[in-house]
């Protein structure tokens, strides 16, 4: 059982962490944030509306409690990367570009 609640936390962390320095970059709106975002026909705002969510959402899963919360926030996450993917592959990027999200 312990083994089991290591690995969550691990993973947790991991998905945590990496949405939150997302999200952060997005905040920031750090010039390949921008670029990104002008590529991928999104205005530089959206990046600022989808950092505060990231943040949240990292949040929000390394709480304590909250299942609901968290089921939330999971479930942000699937649709923030399944919409990124989307978007990669609707401007036409390599098949690398798509299936990183």
């Amino acid at each position: 059982m312990k083994f089991r609640n290591i690995g969550y936390w691990v993973a947790t962390g991991l998905v945590a962490l990496g949405f939150a320095f997302g999200g952060i970059m997005d905040v920031m709106r750090s010039p390949e944030v921008v670029a990104g975002m002008a590529h991928l026909g999104y205005p530089a705002y959206f990046a600022t509306l989808l950092g505060i969510w990231k943040i949240l959402g990292a949040i929000a899963i390394l709480a304590p409690g909250f299942p609901r919360v968290k089921e939330w926030a999971y479930a942000g996450m699937f649709f923030d990367l399944t919409g990124a993917a989307v978007s990669h592959a609707v401007s036409g990027d390599p098949a690398a570009n798509v299936f990183t999200p």
